[in-house]
């Protein structure tokens, strides 16, 4: 990525050559295989809400933190290396550490001098590196979805400790936790049911749809609800655009009343932000705990304290995971089977990156797994 752009989020990419130096102490040079396509990848081509060109000083940008690659040759120095050459690994997306372990700035996104997937060749510290079991019993194409579940891994931890700080006793099983869509939500969602409670999502197309049901998880059809969304800027004057969305919102809490035996949501993942977050709050039962750690279509949100206060609302707000959570989420996923189904992903030529960048922001993707390949196994 480099330099400002009008047009899609295709043209902000530019393939061209780059260069970087010999590999340092604790430094891999690794072959990307496989890609994530994220929404801090989205989020950087539209330059909101920062532009990491500037944030980071830097006039290009490789971008691309999550993904499959192969090593190429440690130079492991003095460091005890847990990787060696031709091992395949995931790529962890930490760039700078707080004293805890969790990220401050993610890599290939706001940490300066970091490399990012969508280059055939890159370096990055090897301490980043985590390997794919031996003798997996899940293809490549399943591991490279791992950052959504990774980060729902951390994220259900926290908002289920929390509710069970006010709901000790109750089984799971009288309660719903809800998603409004997306790959984090889903393996959230996953870790839901197989902790006993009713699951369900929104989804805004009939493969979704599908896939849902086929994963035991109650689908929501979102074409039933065409104004749920706030009204935009321009349409905030529209008197017959708020009478439409107070029937989408009314259509759809009677849903949620239906599917919770009128209690609400006991946790609600809501990775979208300001368009639906007033409706998250109104469909939220009390005690209940609204949990994100995304803001795919915005940021600023706005609540009435007394009334979060009164209902005993908990609000959980996470970002990427521990570090050194990775090797345990990692093993959990082999051994239980918590992982993307198989052909549930769709992979794009590396050469076709750019029309991957446009098909993502404009919702014309099928899948919630949407991956790049760089090179050839």
């Amino acid at each position: 990525m480099a330099g400002p752009h009008d047009g899609g989020p295709g043209g902000a990419l530019r393939r061209d050559q780059f260069t970087f130096g010999p590999l340092e102490e604790g430094e891999a040079l690794v072959e990307p295989i496989l890609g994530s396509w994220e929404a801090n990848v989205d989020h950087a081509l539209a330059r909101s809400p920062i532009d990491v060109c500037s944030s980071r000083g830097e006039d290009v940008v490789v971008l691309g933190n999550l993904g499959v690659v192969r090593v190429l040759k440690v130079n492991a120095g003095s460091r005890d290396a847990q990787v060696r050459e031709g091992d395949l690994c995931l790529l962890l997306p930490f760039g700078v550490l707080d004293r805890f372990g969790y990220a401050e700035l993610a890599y290939a996104y706001d940490a300066p001098h970091t490399i990012g997937l969508l280059a055939k060749r890159s370096k990055m510290d090897v301490r980043l590196l985590l390997p794919v079991p031996d003798g997996t019993a899940y293809s490549l194409p399943q591991w490279a979805t791992y950052g959504r579940y990774f980060t729902a891994w951390d994220n259900w931890r926290k908002a289920y400790g929390c509710w069970r700080t006010q709901v000790a006793d109750d089984d799971p099983a009288n309660h719903l936790v809800f998603g409004w869509g997306g790959g984090v939500a889903f393996a959230e969602l996953m870790l839901a049911k197989r902790a006993g409670f009713r699951v369900a999502m929104t989804a805004g197309s009939d493969e979704r749809v599908a896939f849902l049901r086929e994963n035991g998880i109650t689908p929501v059809d979102r074409r039933r609800f065409p104004a749920l969304s706030l009204p935009t800027r321009e349409e905030r004057a529209d008197r017959d655009r708020h009478q439409r969305r107070r029937t989408s919102v009314e259509a759809f809490l009677a849903v949620v009343d239906e599917l919770s035996d009128g209690h609400g949501v006991a946790i609600f993942v809501d990775n979208i932000g300001e368009p639906l977050y007033d409706v998250t709050l109104n469909a939220l039962a009390r005690e209940g705990v609204v949990t994100t750690c995304g803001w795919k279509a915005g940021m600023r949100l706005s609540h009435l304290r007394g009334a979060e206060c009164i209902s005993r609302h908990i609000h959980v707000n996470t970002h990427v995971w521990r570090l050194p959570d990775s090797p345990g989420i990692r093993d959990f996923q082999e051994a239980e089977g918590w992982i993307a189904p198989k052909g549930s992903d769709v992979i794009y030529d590396f050469d076709r990156v750019p029309e991957l960048a446009d098909d993502y922001a404009n919702g014309r993707i099928g899948s919630y797994f949407p991956l790049y390949r760089v090179n050839p196994l």
